[in-house]
């Protein structure tokens, strides 16, 4: 599912050039759940950001399923972003004026999918993550873990390949943090997406059974436990 070959990453600031990826090698495989962790400064987001398109590698190669991002243009970025991805962020990003089930169906309308076909969508999905009884409640209604969540579901909705989760227990206690990471656990058991969670947190990253370590921008050290 996810390919980088011989990947690096340099920005100039100030001046001075900062390496925040060195010759990364990494195979991620279809329906895999995997964590990348590491501390501050480590190179995980830069890491993030390349899988998702959203930056470019200096040198090396970025294939995801059957694009590669490190030559792709802004069509085909485009694309990637509405059909292949889906991302899940620590600070949920729902819209205030729009109930769960409404915040889960909006980027199915966004792409031209009927309404009712949306909110049946919306529907099974808020059922999944266990919110059937609160898909008419507001966001300020929902407590942190709730409207996390909801912000997964979204991220579902369109069948994306893969998920990507950027620290996305950093604003919630311990007992929603387990929750969300259950949720995690049952979307790679029911082969929904490839999981790819970025965390600081060697707690989180435990939950995946494939956890990478990143530091100095080179890949650590790699713990698979489904081996």
């Amino acid at each position: 599912m996810i390919d980088l070959v011989q990947v690096s990453k340099s920005y100039a600031t100030e001046g001075a050039e900062v390496h925040a990826l060195d010759q990364i090698d990494l195979h991620i495989g279809d329906k895999e759940f995997a964590a990348i962790t590491g501390p501050s400064g480590s190179g995980k987001s830069t890491l993030l950001h390349l899988i998702a398109g959203l930056d470019r590698p200096t040198t090396g190669e970025v294939h995801v399923g059957e694009v590669a991002l490190h030559q792709a243009d802004e069509k085909t970025l485009t694309q990637f972003r509405r059909q292949v991805l889906g991302i899940v962020f620590q600070f949920f990003n729902l819209l205030p004026t729009m109930t769960a089930r409404e915040n889960v169906a909006l980027p199915l309308l966004l792409q031209g999918v009927g309404e009712s076909a949306a909110d049946g969508r919306a529907v099974d999905l808020l059922e999944l993550v266990g919110l059937t009884k609160r898909r008419d409640h507001f966001p300020h209604q929902l407590s942190g873990g709730e409207m996390q969540r909801v912000a997964i579901a979204r991220a579902l909705v369109h069948r994306p390949r893969l998920l990507l989760a950027d620290e996305p227990t950093g604003n919630l206690d311990s007992v929603a943090a387990r929750n969300v990471l259950d949720l995690f656990g049952e979307i790679e058991a029911q082969s929904m997406a490839s999981i790819v969670l970025v965390t600081h947190d060697e707690s989180v990253a435990a939950a995946a059974p494939r956890r990478i370590h990143v530091r100095d921008g080179r890949i650590e050290s790699t713990i698979n436990t489904t081996l």
